[in-house]
């Protein structure tokens, strides 16, 4: 079964299912700029949407990408993947629910 939203995959193969802050912490701090150099984020389907990445840069700290060309770098792999999943629950998930509040 795969993910129900996205799934994250590393370089090195290494990839989890609707991956947690934590988990997107870990595979972004399993980083380095030899054999395992960036890790994808995107929905867990043929021709997705959007996408995320986060690369580790030569001079340290790393780049993070979103669909939206949105470009950063960053040192702080805790703010990296805080933002990043913020960024990636606001994105449109078909037949997903919408969360509904109203004013009482």
């Amino acid at each position: 079964m795969g993910a129900a939203y996205y799934r994250a995959e590393s370089e090195s193969g290494d990839h989890v299912d609707d991956p947690s802050e934590d988990a997107l912490f870990v595979l972004i701090d399993e980083l380095n700029d030899s054999d395992n150099t960036f890790v994808v984020i995107q929905p867990d389907e043929d021709d997705p949407a959007w996408f995320t990445s986060v690369a580790v840069l030569n001079e340290g700290g790393y780049e993070v990408v979103r669909r939206e060309h949105d470009v950063v770098t960053e040192t702080s792999i805790d703010r990296i993947a805080r933002d990043l999943t913020i960024w990636m629950a606001a994105r449109d998930f078909p037949g997903r629910h919408t969360q509904h509040t109203s004013n009482f």
